[in-house]
C-alpha cells in the first residue's frame, strides 16, 4: 500500500516542471482554467439549440429551471472540488471513482466521462459545419449555400476538417491552448451580452415583435404546470450546464493543483448561469414564449433560436450571432477533446488500458497518443453515424443526458463515500463532503433513471425504435455495455489494476485515521 501512496503523493503538491505523468505542471491558472471551462460548455452553441424546447416544457419559467438545473451542477462540484483538493490527478472521476468504490466502479465512471465527450465531440464537430455554411449563406446573400451542411459527404468531409483542426490545437502544449481560447470564448461571450442587452432595450423602447413584460414569477419552479414538464425542462437544463468539469481534468497541469481547478470550476457554472439567465430573460421579453413567426415555442426555430432571432434584434449585425455560435462550436470543440484525452493518460498510467495511452508529447507534454485516439474514434463515430441516419444520431446525442448524469451521479457518491471518516469532523465537512455531494448525486440518480424509463417509448427522441423498445435507451444501454464488455477484456489482460495493485482504494497519507 506504501508504494501505491508514494505514487500519488507528488502529484498532490507539484506546483512546477513536469508531473508524474509526463504533464507540464503549473501550465494554467484560475482565468484560464475557467476560459477553457466556459468554452467546454459552449453557451452560445447550447443555447440557441436548448431554449427553444425547454420554453416549449416550462413556458416562462425557463429562469426557474435554468436556476434548479444549477443547483446539482453546483452541489456535485463542490464534491469534485473537495476531491481535487486532496487528490488532483488528471483521471479525476475515473481516479476518484477506484479510490472511493474500487478499481471496477472507477472503470467505468471514467469510461462514462469518455462516451460522454466523445459522443460531444462528434456533435460538436457536425454543429459547426452547419453554423459554417448559415454564416457564408448570411454573408453571401446566398440561401443555398446553408443547404449545403445537409448533403451527408460534404457535411462529414468538412466535420473531418474541423476535427483534424481541433487535435492539432489539442496536441499542442496547454499555453496554445489557452491563447485560442481567449480569444474564441471573449468574442463569443462578448457577442452573447451584446444580444441579450439590445434586445432587453428594444423591448423596453416598444421595438420587439411580441413584448413581454419581465415577471419575478418567472423564477419561481413552482408555477411549472405539470411534474412531467418540470422533469423535462429540468434534463434540458442540466444538460446546458454539462462541461464544466473538464476544468479538473486539468489539475495536473494547474497552478496550485490543490485549489485552482475547484476554484475554477465553481466560477465557471457560476459565469455560465449568469449568462444563460440574461440571454433567457432577453429574449422571453423580446419574442415572447408563444408559437407564433418568432415566438421561443415556435417548433420552426426551436432548433437554432438565435439564427432566427439575430436579425430582428440586431439587424445587419447579425452575422456576429453566427459567427459567435460558430466559434462557440470550435472552441469547444477543441477544448472538450482535453477531458477524455487526460482521463485516458491516467487510466494508462495506472494500467487500466494499454500502457500506450500514457505517452506524453515529448515537446508539447500532452497526452498525444491520447488525443489522437478520441479525435479519431469520436471522427468515425460521426461518419459512420451521420452515414447511417440522421435519426440514429440525434438519438446517440439525447443519449448523452444517461452518460452526464451516470458518471457525475458517480462521481458526486464516490466523494460521499470516500470522506465517511470526516463527515462530522466539522460542519465545513459535514456540508461539502457529505449533504452537497450526496444531494446532487441523488438529483443526478434519479434522472438518470426517469430518463432511462422514459426512453423505453419511441416517442422520447426521433421516434426510431428496435423491436419495439426506443432507439435513445437502446443507444444508452448499449454504451454502458460496451464499456463492460471492454472493462472486461481489460481486467483479463491487465489484472494487476482490478487486483487494486496500481490503484488502491485507500486515502492518502493526509486523511489516513491516526
Amino acid at each position: 500500500m506504501a508504494s501505491t501512496d508514494r505514487a500519488m503523493g507528488p502529484e498532490s503538491t507539484v506546483t512546477t516542471g513536469i508531473s508524474q505523468k509526463g504533464l507540464r505542471a503549473g501550465a494554467v491558472g484560475v482565468v484560464g482554467a475557467v476560459v477553457i471551462g466556459v468554452s467546454t460548455i459552449a453557451p452560445a452553441y447550447t443555447l440557441t439549440a436548448s431554449l427553444g424546447p425547454t420554453v416549449a416544457e416550462v413556458g416562462t419559467q425557463v429562469p426557474a429551471i435554468i436556476l434548479v438545473g444549477f443547483i446539482p451542477m453546483l452541489l456535485t462540484a463542490f464534491g469534485y472540488r473537495e476531491l481535487n483538493r486532496v487528490m488532483p490527478d488528471s483521471g479525476t472521476s475515473f481516479t476518484w471513482g477506484v479510490r472511493a468504490f474500487g478499481p471496477w466502479i472507477g472503470w467505468m465512471t471514467g469510461w462514462g466521462l469518455i462516451a460522454a465527450t466523445v459522443i460531444v465531440l462528434s456533435n460538436l464537430a457536425g454543429i459547426a459545419v452547419e453554423f459554417l455554411f448559415l454564416l457564408i449563406s448570411q454573408l453571401t446573400g446566398n440561401p443555398g449555400i446553408a443547404d449545403l451542411a445537409f448533403n451527408p459527404f460534404i457535411n462529414v468531409a468538412v466535420c473531418l476538417l474541423f476535427m483534424l483542426g481541433a487535435t492539432l490545437v489539442s496536441y499542442r502544449d496547454m499555453q496554445t491552448t489557452q491563447k485560442f481560447q481567449y480569444v474564441l470564448v471573449g468574442f463569443q461571450v462578448a457577442v452573447l451580452v451584446v444580444f441579450a442587452v439590445v434586445a432587453i432595450v428594444k423591448t423596453v423602447q416598444g421595438d420587439a415583435p411580441d413584448p413581454t413584460a419581465f415577471s419575478w414569477s418567472w423564477f419561481n419552479p413552482l408555477e411549472v404546470p405539470t411534474f412531467s414538464a418540470f422533469a423535462a425542462g429540468l434534463s434540458l437544463s442540466i444538460f446546458i450546464f454539462w462541461g464544466w468539469d473538464v476544468v479538473l481534468t486539468m489539475n495536473e497541469e494547474t497552478k496550485n493543483p490543490e485549489k485552482t481547478p475547484g476554484r475554477a470550476a465553481l466560477v465557471t457554472v457560476i459565469v455560465v448561469v449568469t449568462l444563460y439567465l440574461l440571454l433567457s430573460i432577453g429574449l422571453m421579453m423580446f419574442a415572447g414564449v408563444g408559437t407564433g413567426e418568432l415566438g421561443l415555442a415556435n417548433e420552426g426555430i426551436s432548433a437554432n433560436v438565435f439564427f432566427a432571432l439575430s436579425d430582428p434584434v440586431l439587424g445587419p449585425l447579425a452575422f456576429l450571432v453566427s459567427l459567435a455560435v460558430l466559434s462557440s462550436s470550435a472552441a469547444s470543440l477543441q477544448s472538450t477533446a482535453v477531458g477524455p484525452a487526460r482521463t485516458l493518460l491516467a487510466m494508462g498510467h495506472y494500467g487500466a488500458l494499454p500502457k500506450k495511452f500514457a505517452r506524453v508529447s515529448p515537446r508539447f507534454f500532452t497526452p498525444g497518443y491520447a488525443t489522437i485516439v478520441s479525435a479519431v474514434v469520436a471522427s468515425v463515430f460521426y461518419a459512420v453515424m451521420r452515414l447511417v441516419s440522421e435519426n440514429v444520431l440525434t438519438d446517440t446525442i439525447l443519449s448523452l443526458g444517461m452518460m452526464i448524469c451516470f458518471y457525475y451521479g458517480l462521481t458526486a457518491f464516490a466523494c460521499v463515500w470516500y470522506f465517511r471518516k470526516q463527515w462530522f469532523d466539522s460542519a465545513r465537512s459535514f456540508f461539502f463532503t457529505l449533504l452537497f455531494p450526496l444531494v446532487g448525486g441523488l438529483i443526478l440518480a434519479v434522472l438518470f433513471v426517469t430518463t432511462l424509463i422514459d426512453s423505453i417509448d419511441p416517442a422520447y427522441g426521433s421516434g426510431s425504435s428496435i423491436g419495439g423498445v426506443g432507439l435513445v435507451f437502446v443507444l444508452g444501454v448499449s454504451i454502458i455495455g460496451v464499456g463492460i464488455v471492454i472493462m472486461i477484456w481489460n481486467a483479463i489482460r491487465r489484472p494487476a489494476f482490478f487486483r487494486g495493485e496500481k490503484l488502491a482504494m485507500d486515502a492518502p497519507p493526509s486523511l489516513r485515521r491516526r
